[in-house]
């Protein structure tokens, strides 16, 4: 059930759509027609439920089935007795070939996701970690003897082990990616089940993997998500640069990330919210992005202290921290670009759609990528000139590149699960956005972390309007 073949549905899964289809039409066949469709029709139906009972069924397909047990129901009568008149059983097969659609377009607009298998090289790993900053009150609280915590999900190359099971999307257990999947739809005001099918999926990453063979150290990436979301947020991305030889640390942020869970046990849900006043919300936004400057900071220093053997783990003698970079999505990607500007040791800044934050912008030396949605004109009059003037600042050279078609979810996970809508998740299709994401993002790091040679600008002028500043 964890393969989607067509429309965001399963083989089983079609072949229960077919069955209902066939019932609900049966009864409208040629008389030589009528009697072997049904039957065929009612055996593969009743052949596909009972799969679907004992695997699981998900609500887009209730239904479908609904629909289809009501045409059984009426098609096996037609079998025994007189039919009715058309203009009486015109409606009725006209409600359930709708509830069978229904189904059938529920499942295609919210479709379990199906994340790509990385390029590169290497298999991807993943593991969690908790740090606390004890030198940094947490100031979400009242209690003064509460620290910083953060949580951190790394994705890394890993030798390859065919028979591994992949993690789950959403958390480190099938409970804590209900959770998120919840939190994040309640962050959202969406109904629950909106988000089932996402709680459910797997990656192409396996927990705890052995890291792959060598002795060099990859270069690393610190991703902070967007504003409520969560570490797993840009997923796909993320396993597409570990497949390519990084390491990719994405954080938690608690009390803004939509929902946390903290090894012990606590669950801690988002505290911000708009107040609706526009100067107020910038002074709360600006607020946000400097706690988490300082998270991607105190990261930085973790990753140096695991690399180094300070603190146990998988990585241990494989991260260059040299070579690192402050990436994030949104309000995330103010705070990259902050933190860039408040840490010399972070070598490369990737911006994903974040307008800046910084209450006091100044020259910084790292180069940057910014990667912008198709913004129409009269649209977010201040974001691309407020965005221009910060790039300005970096004594490095640094790039602005609009992708055509995107929408702010674009550069997410966001189009592997949510409804295609063009002013959601852009117009370039269900993988597209995260595949664009990753190529640009890869071109900028290996330029600027590996220092490899080649044509950066001609290289980010394939995804989109490309200005060099």
């Amino acid at each position: 059930m964890t393969v989607t073949v067509l429309f965001g549905l399963s083989l089983v899964e079609l072949v229960a759509l077919a069955a209902a289809v066939v019932l609900v039409l049966a009864r409208w066949l040629p008389p030589g027609a009528r009697r072997p469709s049904t039957w065929a029709g009612a055996a593969a139906f009743a052949v596909s439920a009972i799969v679907l009972a004992v695997l699981g069924i998900r609500w887009q397909l209730i239904p479908v089935l609904a629909g289809g047990v009501i045409a059984l129901t009426f098609a096996a009568l037609s079998l025994r007795r007189r039919r009715a008149r058309w203009w009486i059983a015109l409606p009725g097969s006209a409600a359930c070939l709708a509830l069978v659609l229904a189904g059938a377009a529920a499942a295609w607009a919210l479709p379990r996701p199906v994340f790509p298998e990385p390029s590169g090289a290497y298999a991807v790993g993943t593991t969690v970690v908790q740090w606390t900053d004890p030198d940094r009150a947490e100031t979400a609280t009242s209690r003064t003897d509460d620290r910083r915590t953060v949580v951190v999900q790394l994705w890394y190359p890993a030798r390859h082990a065919p028979a591994a099971r992949p993690a789950w999307y959403l958390g480190r257990t099938a409970e804590e990616a209900r959770l998120v999947a919840r939190g994040e739809a309640d962050y959202l005001g969406l109904p629950r089940f909106v988000l089932d099918e996402a709680a459910r999926a797997h990656t192409r990453s396996v927990p705890d993997a052995p890291v792959a063979a060598g002795v060099g150290r990859f270069p690393v990436v610190l991703f902070s998500p967007g504003l409520g979301g969560v570490r797993t947020q840009s997923t796909a991305w993320a396993q597409e640069l570990a497949g390519r030889g990084y390491v990719v640390a994405a954080l938690d942020h608690p009390y803004d990330s939509a929902v946390v869970t903290l090894t012990d046990g606590r669950t801690i849900r988002t505290r911000v919210a708009s107040t609706g006043d526009q100067a107020e919300d910038d002074r709360r936004a600006a607020g946000w992005t400097a706690v988490r400057a300082a998270d991607l900071s105190f990261v930085l220093t973790q990753l140096g202290r695991l690399d180094r053997g300070e603190i146990p783990g998988l990585l241990t003698g494989r991260l260059d921290i040299r070579r690192a970079a402050a990436t994030g999505h949104s309000l995330g990607g103010a705070a990259a670009l902050q933190a860039a500007r408040q840490d010399p040791r972070f070598a490369a800044v990737i911006d994903i759609d974040g307008f800046p934050r910084d209450p006091a912008p100044r020259p910084f030396d790292q180069p940057v990528l910014a990667l912008t949605h198709d913004v129409k004109p009269g649209e977010e009059p201040d974001y691309l000139s407020r965005l221009t003037r910060v790039l300005q600042l970096s004594t490095a050279t640094s790039y602005r590149l609009t992708v055509p078609g995107s929408a702010h979810l674009t550069f997410t996970d966001a189009p592997l699960f949510l409804p295609p809508l063009p002013t959601l998740v852009g117009s370039l299709g269900r993988t597209a956005g995260p595949r664009i994401t990753a190529a640009a993002t890869l071109a900028f790091l290996d330029a600027a972390l590996r220092g490899q040679s080649g044509d950066l600008a001609a290289a980010l002028s394939r995804y989109g309007h490309l200005t060099v500043l």
